[in-house]
Order: structure tokens, then sequence, then C-alpha cells
């Protein structure tokens, strides 16, 4: 049986099938007004964990999410990241020195509301920062209790290996989803020392021959193709936690509904024959 929990860094029980809101947006009226219901529609239906990060909208996203739920129902862990700002271009940039990580967390404490952050994640690794530096730096935010798990994003199997030479890892956020396994080495990692590996772009969204067998088995379910490429992660790994994005209730709700979907092993053997595609660029989450 599929498990439908997860205890990410041992602790923090969640639902394994999360939100993200990274589309969330917009200034005054209706945009704003319809974000903050998909925020609350999404707990309403049980969601457990929210992803959320700095970049999307430089802080907006995450006063989003405070408007919406704050105070935070018990069992809610609302996660950010951090290591990416906004250059003179308006572009976004790696920063992961340490006084700049410090200063970053700061600001989303307060954005959110909150004293501690208790899943802060690494948006990227910064190449122009020793790493150990970076990790160092979120060590001592983690022992002055504002941070209370630490996690990665868009890391190589070597890189994740290196990191946990130093301090725990509690997540890893690469893209991933039925049609993009090349970050497969790296979940198997993960699946190996129990850290949740939470997949970005869980659904493909591009036409393809291989969308036709989702297609197919998605009619055979009476479901979406897209429920049927979360059912597909959900069953691929217990360390996997989807956290598919929208700003649609109608979305959330089929999104979500995902978690019931009676996939069977014949179904499952089907999906999982599928071979990865070639990858377009796409919005860096």
């Amino acid at each position: 049986m599929t498990p439908t929990t997860f205890h990410i860094g041992g602790e923090l029980e969640v639902g394994r099938l999360g939100f993200g809101a990274m589309h969330l947006g917009g200034g005054p009226g209706p945009a704003r007004a319809n974000a903050l219901a998909v925020a609350r529609r999404a707990v309403e239906l049980g969601v457990t964990l929210i992803d959320t990060a700095h970049l999307y909208g430089w802080g907006a996203n995450e006063e989003i999410l405070a408007e919406a739920l704050h105070p935070y129902p018990d069992g809610l862990l609302l996660t950010t990241k951090v290591g990416v700002v906004r250059d003179e271009r308006g572009q976004w940039a790696h920063d992961a020195r340490p006084a700049s990580l410090r200063v970053q967390v700061e600001a989303a404490l307060s954005r959110l509301r909150v004293e501690r952050i208790e899943l802060l994640q690494l948006h990227r690794v910064d190449p122009n920062t020793p790493l150990a530096e970076q990790l160092g730096a979120l060590s001592d935010l983690r022992a002055e209790g504002k941070v209370g798990h630490i996690g990665l994003s868009e890391v190589t199997a070597e890189e994740l290996a290196m990191a946990r030479e130093s301090v725990d890892i509690a997540s890893v956020q690469n893209r991933y989803n039925l049609l993009d396994r090349q970050h497969e080495p790296v979940l198997a990692a993960c699946e190996a020392a129990g850290i949740a590996f939470l997949p970005w772009r869980p659904v493909d969204p591009r036409a393809s021959g291989a969308q036709a067998v989702v297609a197919a088995v998605a009619a055979e379910l009476d479901a979406a193709p897209a429920q049927v490429a979360l059912a597909w992660l959900l069953h691929h790994s217990p360390v996997i936690l989807p956290i598919p994005g929208t700003s649609r209730i109608s979305h959330l709700e089929e999104n979500l509904a995902a978690a019931d979907l009676p996939l069977t092993p014949a179904h499952r053997t089907r999906l999982d024959r599928l071979t990865a595609q070639p990858q377009r660029p796409g919005t860096t989450p």
C-alpha cells in the first residue's frame, strides 16, 4: 500500500501530496483575492506541505501565504528557499554568501510572520561561494533556532553526498517527473537515506508519444492526465512528495484528487517504460 504521509527530517509529518505556491501572485484586487482563496482552499482540502521561495515575486509569494494562512494551523509545514537574489538588471542571480543568507533568512522570517522556518532550502548551490561556507551559515542559523531543518534544491548526487558530510539534509527539491528522470540518481540517494524528495515541475506539459500513453491510462481510469502523472510519482518512491502548483481552485482540487487514483501494477508498468523526453528551457522554481 502506498504511504500517504512522510516524516521530513524524521520529525515533520506531512501528507505526501503538497502544494507549490509559485503561481500565486498579483497586486491588490481580484488576482490577489484569488491567490488568497487558493491558498486557503489547499489547507481546507488537507494539504500540510506548502512550498514557496524568496524568488517567487521577490518575497511577495511569502507575504501572500502569510496573509492567507497566518496564524498557521497546527501541522502545516510552510517551507521556503533562499540563496537567489535579484541583480541590478532585475534578473535572478546566485548569492549564498553567509552574510547574504543571514539577511535573506531574517527577511523571510518577517514576511512569513514566524520566528523559525521549520524547513529552509538552499534554492541553488552558489558556484562562487564554497559549499562548506553556505552550509555553515545555514547550520549557524539552525543553531540559533531560526531554522529547523535544511534542504537543497537542484543538486547532483555528488553535491548531496558532499553536503551530507557536514550537515544533515532533510529534503532535496529537483526537477523530476514521469517524462524527465534525469535526477534518478539523486532520488535513489534520497531514498537510501530517508531524505524527502520534492519534485518541481511534477507534471510535464508537453505533447508527445509518451503523453499518449499517459492519456490512455487516464481514459481507463476516468481521470485527467495530470492526475495520472502525480499518482505515478506517489507510487514510484515513498520519499517523493509532489508539490504541484496552480492559480485555480478547480485545478487544485483536481491535482489533490490524484492521491486517491487507483493505479494498478499494470498501469504502473506501462508508465515506468516511458522513455525520458528531451527537455526544453522553462521557468526556474
